[in-house]
């Protein structure tokens, strides 16, 4: 899936070079090297086995496996049954394993560091652990119901999927912890370079007996956590018979454990996005009313229209640039065409968009080609756009409904900027422009702003975007390398 991730088949032996993280190590198939999910491998007993005799064996085990489909094994019970009890007790202790990593972390190093106030801020405390602490209590609330309908005595019949679906919403705790993540990890590379900071938490660590990780590694688990369940559910899913009663709730369960971290994804996106956007509004020339992140979070689509306005019907070129919940537009500076003045904007929840025909509009009298209509429900304000082709005024049609599609799926979810993310975004924008100096937009950033293509969310999420929050540290790269990845801008 990525450059530094290992693939491998079944049956493929891998040597383990790093194996300090619990989840992911790193390992290498003859010259191919790079990081692989611990779960997915079992260890061979005997170290010292030729690998030849080991792949031998192996082989004739598949072959007794492929024939012994359906036959019953182990205590009486059929291969599938056997494998779904496999994966329920798997689950059962990956998530009391969790729970206990969890704990460690709120008793062992949060308790430790509020006692010392000489050494951290609350602040700092918030942005090192985030939420931890609201997971912590919801992980075991979740447990919990998982313990009631696990079956010890016959595991491949207990029915736990209705409890995946209890608690999806709950789930959405780890978007903040997620989006919150990359902070921690800044906050504590800052900490670790005094001594005495890695001797506090080395101290932490050793009081609580926990494992040989450091704080940054403990604090990666629920990341990886969030992002394994749909693995889990998948694998619980593929051994489950289509007559078992916990059939349609693992089914259910998998669709909406992957739709949280899909909804994560999107927010991480989002969220990541509002300084790029703060960075557009101060490069805007004369700037009028309010900041476009007191409302807006996302560019939904950009591009040039004809603007007709009344009284006299004039005809204006302008860029425009559809937000969520409202559309600003600009004039382009006569001789240098990547900058920008402010003309205008649109409040989208107060208009109607309209599909114009070609020929004469009736309300401005006047002929028009490729046009499109923004009214407001009386009437009072009236929009007029033209766009140069067919298939242009076609996407801007998308790009409307997209629009009330965003407002519409953003309340449902509760999806908001708190006031602190928007002002530190404006200001984070404001130093890069200070005061008495005139603004100069890069053109760089200009063309990127204009050729983004804004992704859509597929029906069905991708590995490699599950896996997307839970991939080992990569080395810092260049930033522009990196935004086309990172942004939803587009034409």
């Amino acid at each position: 899936m990525d450059d530094q991730e290992l693939g491998f088949n079944a049956g493929d032996v891998i040597e383990v070079v790093d194996a300090t993280n619990k989840e992911w190590w790193w390992g290498r198939i003859l010259d191919s090297e790079g990081w692989f999910p611990a779960s997915f491998v079992r260890l061979r007993v005997n170290q010292d086995e030729p690998m030849e005799e080991y792949v031998a064996k192996l082989e004739d085990s598949r072959e007794e496996d492929s024939a012994s489909v359906g036959r019953p094994v182990g205590p009486g019970l059929p291969c599938k049954e056997q494998m779904r009890a496999n994966v329920i007790n798997e689950i059962m202790s990956t998530e009391r394993d969790y729970i206990k990593h969890l704990k460690d972390i709120c008793e062992g190093y949060i308790k430790q560091c509020r006692k010392r106030t000489d050494m951290f801020t609350e602040e700092q405390l918030r942005t090192i652990f985030g939420n931890i602490d609201e997971i912590y209590r919801f992980q075991k609330r979740f447990l919990k119901g998982l313990e009631k309908r696990f079956n010890k005595e016959q595991p491949h019949l207990s029915e736990i999927g209705s409890c995946f679906l209890e608690h999806q919403m709950d789930f959405q705790i780890y978007s903040e912890y997620c989006n919150n993540h990359p902070n921690a990890c800044l906050q504590l590379s800052k900490l670790v370079k005094v001594n005495k900071y890695v001797f506090f938490f080395e101290a932490c660590r050793l009081l609580q007996k926990m494992i040989d990780i450091s704080l940054d590694g403990f604090l990666l688990t629920p990341v990886q956590k969030i992002c394994k369940y749909p693995l889990q559910l998948a694998e619980l899913l593929k051994y489950t018979n289509p007559q078992h009663r916990d059939y349609k709730d693992v089914e259910a369960a998998l669709n909406a454990m992957k739709n949280v971290a899909r909804l994560i994804n999107e927010r991480k996106r989002r969220l990541e996005n509002i300084d790029k956007i703060a960075q557009w509004q101060s490069s805007i020339e004369d700037w009028e009313g309010e900041d476009i992140l007191s409302r807006s979070s996302d560019l939904i689509f950009s591009g040039e229209m004809t603007k007709i306005s009344l009284p006299q019907a004039k005809s204006q070129q302008r860029m425009f640039f559809l937000f969520d919940h409202q559309m600003v537009y600009c004039k382009k500076d006569l001789l240098r065409r990547d900058i920008l003045y402010y003309k205008g904007r649109v409040d989208m929840d107060q208009m109607e968009v309209l599909d114009v025909e070609d020929g004469k509009d009736r309300d401005l009298n006047v002929s028009v080609k490729n046009a499109l209509k923004l009214r407001s429900p009386g009437g009072e304000e009236v929009h007029l756009l033209c766009a140069k082709k067919p298939e242009q005024k076609q996407r801007w049609l998308r790009a409307f409904t997209d629009e009330r599609g965003q407002v519409e799926h953003d309340r449902e979810t509760g999806f908001a900027i708190t006031e602190v993310q928007k002002k530190q975004a404006m200001q984070n924008a404001c130093k890069s422009h200070p005061a008495g100096k005139p603004k100069a937009v890069t053109r760089p950033y200009y063309d990127f702003l204009l050729r983004q293509k804004h992704p859509t969310l597929p029906s069905a999420l991708p590995q490699q975007q599950v896996f997307m929050l839970a991939e080992p540290k990569r080395k810092t790269s260049n930033f522009w390398h990196n935004i086309g990845r990172l942004t939803p801008f587009k034409k």
